[in-house]
């Protein structure tokens, strides 16, 4: 980070606070498209799998604009590149929310991830360029309390008016919170400009972030973090209406306690992983996230209170390794080439999200009863790959960091 980019405490905040709401947008678009599963494969008579399609389309754009941003991504300033990004993640969201069928809104859910997936790098790029390395671990827990506001009220809310109104109202409502946003982060973001090098190649920033190994093996470390959950995630509520007996109504709940319980969590782990070291709390979390990860593939009907405890368990777990896993992930990159590295992390965050969403949806099938069967296997893929992460993270060499971070 150059000293220029550095702003006191409470202009800090301010930013961090912006960076939020816009990833709350990003996230909750996103994560809404999950729980509404059980309605797009019977409104849309459509299979599982091909739910998990529309969820991929989704992924493996923003991996495809990923690749693309990383050519031009440290050409701009922050700010500016930030806002148009944003204005047209909004009017794709919009497109979403207005779609009358399904081949319509896979391809406006294409459209929202060529965008999205540009924004989560973009925030995360501006986090590592504004806050010191000492504290970059905090500020990633504000910045991604958004995860857990999104469980608490963006995704309940959404459901709401999904089940009172229509599937579309959840996405025209983030469109407009999306509008308001637009107009905020231009009155409150500084312009960040002093990474900027117009000396570099359109290709060149690419070429120097992939001939260095540390960012090559990063890259794998960013992948395997994705495939652990998202070899799960998206089939959950399918799994939990369908085995475990739970109505539509009871849904939100699920979401409800887990975000409460992220929305705390988030803040302390993020103090723990600049108290204990980055590489310390991701190991614990990653390990912490296999029990209740499979437990949540192998549940059958119980008391809602018993099924409550472990998918908040899961929750925070889940999104607890995200907090020291990024903060890993944004020390692994030179300032110069920071927006560069970050993109392509995220195109290969999303590609990896994809493709284990898919796997994932080939992994499951249904029985003669209609219920969900080999979901356990999927934990099982998702499991091998917190493993070997616990592995990768150990062998980063961090940016910044003293003699053991």
């Amino acid at each position: 980070m150059t000293r220029s980019e550095a702003l006191p405490p409470r202009r800090e905040l301010w930013l961090l606070l912006t960076l939020a709401g816009i990833q709350f947008t990003h996230i909750l678009d996103f994560m809404i498209m999950m729980p509404l599963g059980p309605q797009f494969t019977a409104l849309f008579g459509i299979s599982d799998a091909q739910f998990g399609l529309l969820v991929s389309a989704y992924t493996l754009a923003a991996g495809a604009s990923g690749l693309a941003a990383s050519t031009y991504i440290d050409r701009f300033g922050r700010k500016k590149l930030l806002l148009v990004l944003y204005g047209l993640f909004a009017v794709a969201t919009l497109a979403c929310g207005l779609a009358p069928g399904y081949y319509f809104l896979m391809a406006a859910r294409i459209a929202a991830g060529l965008f999205g997936g540009i924004l989560s790098a973009l925030c995360q790029t501006i986090v590592a360029d504004v806050v010191p390395f000492e504290r970059r671990g905090r500020a990633m827990g504000i910045v991604m309390t958004s995860f857990s506001v999104s469980t608490v009220a963006g995704v309940p809310l959404g459901l709401f008016l999904a089940a009172h109104f229509s599937w579309h109202a959840p996405f025209l409502g983030i469109a407009a919170i999306c509008a308001v946003l637009v107009v905020f982060a231009a009155a409150t973001m500084p312009v960040l400009k002093g990474h900027v090098d117009g000396r570099l190649p359109a290709l060149g920033g690419i070429g120097q972030v992939l001939a260095d190994p540390n960012h090559r093996m990063a890259f794998l470390f960013t992948a395997l973090m994705m495939f652990t959950g998202f070899t799960v995630i998206p089939y959950l509520t399918i799994y939990l209406q369908s085995n475990v007996g739970l109505s539509a109504a009871q849904i939100p709940y699920i979401y409800l306690c887990g975000g409460v319980a992220t929305l705390f969590s988030a803040r302390l782990i993020g103090r723990l992983t600049d108290r204990w070291g980055k590489v310390r709390t991701f190991r614990l979390m990653a390990l912490a996230v296999i029990p209740p990860m499979t437990l949540m593939t192998l549940l059958g009907r119980m008391p809602m209170w018993l099924l409550l405890v472990i998918s908040t368990l899961f929750f925070i777990c889940m999104s607890g390794r995200m907090i020291p896993g990024m903060a890993i992930v944004t020390s692994t990159a030179r300032p110069q080439l920071r927006g560069t590295f970050m993109t392509l992390n995220s195109s290969v965050q999303s590609a990896a999200m994809g493709v284990a969403a898919y796997v994932g949806g080939q992994l499951i099938s249904r029985d003669a009863q209609g219920l969900l069967a080999g979901y356990w296997t999927a934990a099982v893929v998702g499991a091998a790959a917190s493993l070997v992460t616990v592995w990768l993270a150990g062998r980063l060499a961090l940016h910044g960091a003293p003699a053991k971070s």
